[in-house]
């Protein structure tokens, strides 16, 4: 009986140690979806998300992947100590006179999940 109980407890705490952090964990958008409201044809507008280390460990912004070619990002290149921002530019340049919803996907090192954050707007 003393093993099987012993076997039980060592797997929860093999369990426990071995759980993957999430990212949501240490980074924390400002806002991940912005409205850029009505913008006009051929004229690219750019808007900002900030986002805030909360973890113990430097967060390092690995990539960020546009879901179009109308979109183009920039962001903080070096670590992001803890307790700091860091920041996301995405710029849209509309093509044609529709309502728009574009994504993209962040990838934080050492982290398996990606987050989104969205944009939108009026053309």
């Amino acid at each position: 009986m003393k093993k099987i109980l012993f076997a039980i407890l060592s797997l929860f705490i093999l369990s426990n140690t071995f759980a993957q952090q999430k990212s949501s964990d240490v980074a924390v958008f400002t806002s991940d979806v912005v409205n850029m409201g009505k913008i006009p044809v051929g004229t690219p507008k750019s808007v900002t998300f900030t986002v805030k280390n909360v973890g113990k460990t430097p967060l390092i912004i690995e990539t960020v992947t546009p879901t179009c070619g109308c979109t183009t990002k920039e962001f903080t290149q070096e670590p992001i100590m803890p307790g700091k921002m860091g920041k996301i530019v995405a710029t849209f340049n509309a093509a044609n006179v529709q309502p728009f919803e574009k994504q993209l996907t962040v990838k934080f090192a050492g982290f398996k999940d990606m987050r989104m954050v969205t944009i939108k707007g009026e053309v």
